[in-house]
This record gives structure tokens, C-alpha cells and sequence, in this order.
């Protein structure tokens, strides 16, 4: 059974506003410099896609010992270290390396991720193109994802010069393979639901 929840009207969000409002292991609250962000639950694409990249991640992650990978929902606090944070996001995976986890607590990221992956849906393109780009980039995140499982398309992003700078683009059967990962060889059909005649 569903259960309402009331939103209040507040001008701007902070990160003990958005604690108070978000149920325990809720997925779709984010903030974005003060606004609150409410997404719709993902669909089977966004899912495979998501679930795929994981598994990849974590099993090389955790075969160098390298750091730690994250998936939604488990909130990154990206600018933790004011009094009233404003900037609170559940992207769909983060990784955060090995000489990092210091910023890594039960409940959250205290800061940037070394790498935050985003999958687009139809309601979060913009927002994940253009706005959390900026964001991200604002609070140092230093690489940046975005997958696009309709079109099977994976775009990297270095983040860490004065503009954003694309330095991969890849798309349906070819295999990534990311600077920041030595040795590791991502086929992306691996990523793509199985067409079908069902809508996927």
C-alpha cells in the first residue's frame, strides 16, 4: 500500500531538511543547490544497465583493492563540509578510491566520489546532462558517466580542468575501456537489455 507524503513548501533545502523529509532507504530525493529534486522510480532499461556496470565495477574494484563502489540509493553530501549543506545526490553509481574512504561513513559520501556514473531517463536527461554536471563539477568530482540505455550510447567526462572535456563516447557493441581502471575492458552490449518485442 502506497504511502502519501506531504512535501512542505520550503525557498531553499538543506541537507537536515531533506533527513527530516526522506524515509529511511528512500530513493529518488535529491538536492541541487537548495532545490529539492523528486525523480520517479527507474524503469527495466535504466535497471539492467545500472546492475550490468555494477557487477563490472565491483568485481575489478574489489580484485585491485582499489577503493569502493556505490549504488543508488546511498546519498553523496557534496558539500558537506558547510554548516548547512545544500547539494545532496543519489547517483546511480559512485566509486570512491582507496586513499578517499575517509570520506565514506554508514550513512553517506562526505564530499565528492572519485567518479560518479549517471544512467538517463527520460525525466532526469537535463538534469544529469547539464545540471548535475555543473554540480558535480563545482564540488570536484573528477570523472563523470552518463549512459544513455535507450539510445546505447556511454559518454566519459573529465571534470577536473576549467570545463567539462568528453574523453570517451562509445556506443552499442563497443567495449570502454576507462583510464582510471588499468586492464579493465567494459563491453557495453553487456549494459543493453535484450531487445524484445515487450517494451523494455
Amino acid at each position: 500500500m502506497a504511502t502519501e507524503m506531504a512535501i512542505p513548501q520550503k525557498e531553499r533545502w538543506t541537507y537536515s531538511d531533506y533527513v527530516n523529509l526522506t524515509p529511511p532507504d528512500s530513493y529518488g530525493f535529491q538536492v541541487i543547490r537548495g532545490e529539492l529534486i523528486v525523480s520517479p522510480s527507474p524503469k527495466r532499461r535504466h535497471q539492467r544497465a545500472v546492475l550490468s556496470l555494477v557487477r563490472i565495477l565491483d568485481t575489478c574494484v574489489n580484485e585491485g583493492q582499489t577503493g569502493e563502489v556505490f549504488v543508488a540509493p546511498f546519498d553523496v553530501v557534496l558539500d558537506a563540509d558547510r554548516p548547512d549543506p545544500e547539494n545532496i545526490v543519489q547517483p546511480d553509481i559512485a566509486f570512491v578510491s582507496k586513499e578517499r574512504l575517509h570520506i565514506v561513513t554508514d550513512d553517506h559520501i562526505k564530499g565528492a566520489p572519485d567518479l560518479v556514473v549517471e544512467v538517463l531517463s527520460g525525466s532526469t536527461a537535463r538534469y544529469d546532462r547539464v545540471r548535475k554536471m555543473s554540480v558535480y563539477k563545482q564540488f570536484g568530482v573528477k570523472r563523470y558517466w552518463i549512459v544513455d540505455a535507450d539510445q546505447k550510447v556511454l559518454e566519459a567526462f573529465d571534470l577536473s580542468g576549467d570545463a567539462p572535456v568528453r574523453i570517451a563516447a562509445c556506443a552499442d557493441a563497443d567495449v570502454f575501456a576507462p583510464e582510471m581502471f588499468p586492464g579493465l575492458d567494459i563491453p557495453l552490449s553487456d549494459l543493453w537489455y535484450p531487445e524484445t518485442d515487450g517494451e523494455g
